[in-house]
């Protein structure tokens, strides 16, 4: 994998009325044609993303939405394709025409920006179009009195402002930003990890799942030696290594995997740890007591829910191996509901537990917003790796080497 996926990017979103120049202003830091430019009101009817490098901050990516003024029933649907994006927004850009400089609109993202804690700068675009005088004089009433904070000047016919726009940005990026991985604040520089990684029918040809790549360049980054090996070759992989720190597994596997690996060695998943990078690994413990109290409800209704889309197989994890394990072990008719990728369901109360993959196609972002909408409906958030763990017994090993303090539920 040469290209930094999506899910480890920072999301940067333009937002703003029809005609702002929001499509321009993102083409131009891009230097490529992402976004439709036209005159006329509304081209930009979906949101619009590309995936580049951000010199010198590193891989972003950058995502032009539709006007948050468009009106009629089409247009109510863009804005609400707009508003989602809010949801995995790291950063923000609110683009203001200056001669349509309608507080209304910017005042109600403003909020929603600072409800979500998704910091932002404002845009005031198109200045070439006023004269100097009115310029200076928006200047002073704007910046110098302090009306708007963090406030951009800019337009296409300068190129200078759109490089200061483009500085503006990484600063803002770089005083946000926070080290993510996986396993290098457990593990100590030249520590040792045996990697777990089974060939079966899910595994893509030719090629590694993303948790499995990320874990192995997160290892690479903080100096500590990865062994990947097959379940059918750990044996003799730990007979060949001495004093190993950790050993990861796939989560399908896990109880044969336990049953391999010696007691005193730390043991745990790539989607446990991928759930505590993306997440919060507590919210995910806690919401394992959900599956007992499934056993008190006539007809309980659990939400299987995956970041991407993909085939599935007769050894799917979400759609196969965890409905058959919690039929299982419930004894009882269980209501499985479906959704992938960005279709987290608005009747979220609906639902007595969801279940949650490893995350590793959405942003930390978009993670914590899921995590945020399930506290406020009171619904229980679990993880995939987790319930796994859980249901073949193992779940107090397999998140030993965090030290969480957490009440096992009793079987």
């Amino acid at each position: 994998m040469n290209n930094t996926p999506k899910g480890n990017r920072k999301h940067i979103v333009f937002y703003g009325k029809r005609n702002a120049g929001k499509s321009t202003l993102m083409n131009r830091i891009v230097g490529q044609d992402i976004s439709v430019v036209s005159s006329i009101k509304g081209t930009t009817t979906d949101p619009v993303s590309k995936a580049v490098e951000l010199i010198p901050f590193g891989p972003v990516l950058f995502i032009d939405t539709g006007g948050v003024d468009d009106g009629g029933d089409l247009g109510e649907l863009r804005v609400e394709k707009t508003e989602n994006t809010l949801e995995k927004a790291d950063f923000a850009v609110y683009v203001i025409s200056i001669e349509d400089r309608d507080e209304g609109f910017y005042l109600e993202y403003r909020e929603k920006f600072k409800e979500r804690n998704i910091p932002y700068i404002t845009v005031i675009n198109k200045i070439d179009t006023v004269s100097e005088e009115k310029l200076k004089q928006i200047r002073y009433d704007l910046v110098i009195n302090k009306k708007w904070k963090n406030t951009v000047f800019t337009t296409i016919k300068d190129g200078q402002t759109i490089e200061n726009l483009k500085d503006e940005i990484i600063k803002n990026l770089k005083k946000d930003s926070e080290e993510e991985t996986f396993i290098g604040d457990l593990i100590p520089q030249n520590g040792k990890v045996i990697l777990v990684v089974p060939i079966d029918s899910e595994a893509p040809k030719g090629r590694l799942i993303l948790p499995q790549v990320q874990l192995i360049r997160d290892c690479l980054d903080h100096g500590i030696k990865s062994y990947v090996v097959r379940d059918t070759e750990l044996a003799s992989a730990i007979e060949d290594l001495a004093e190993i720190d950790l050993v990861v597994t796939d989560s399908q596997i896990f109880k044969k995997v336990d049953q391999i690996v010696p007691k005193h060695i730390p043991l745990t998943s790539f989607s446990i740890l991928m759930a505590r990078q993306k997440g919060d690994l507590s919210v995910f413990l806690e919401g394992i007591q959900a599956i007992e109290r499934l056993k008190e409800r006539e007809f309980p209704r659990v939400l299987i829910m995956e970041s991407c889309s993909h085939n599935t197989s007769h050894e799917d994890i979400g759609s196969v191996k965890i409905p058959m394990m919690l039929n299982k072990y419930l004894g009882k008719p269980i209501d499985f509901q479906f959704r992938m990728g960005e279709d987290f369901p608005k009747n979220i109360e609906d639902y007595d537990v969801v279940v949650h993959c490893g995350s590793c196609m959405l942003n930390k972002k978009a993670m914590e917003h899921r995590i945020r909408i399930c506290k406020l409906n009171n619904v229980p958030l679990t993880n995939y790796g987790i319930v796994l763990a859980y249901l073949t017994g193992i779940l107090e090993r397999s998140v030993k080497i965090f030290h969480l303090n957490f009440i096992l539920p009793k079987f």
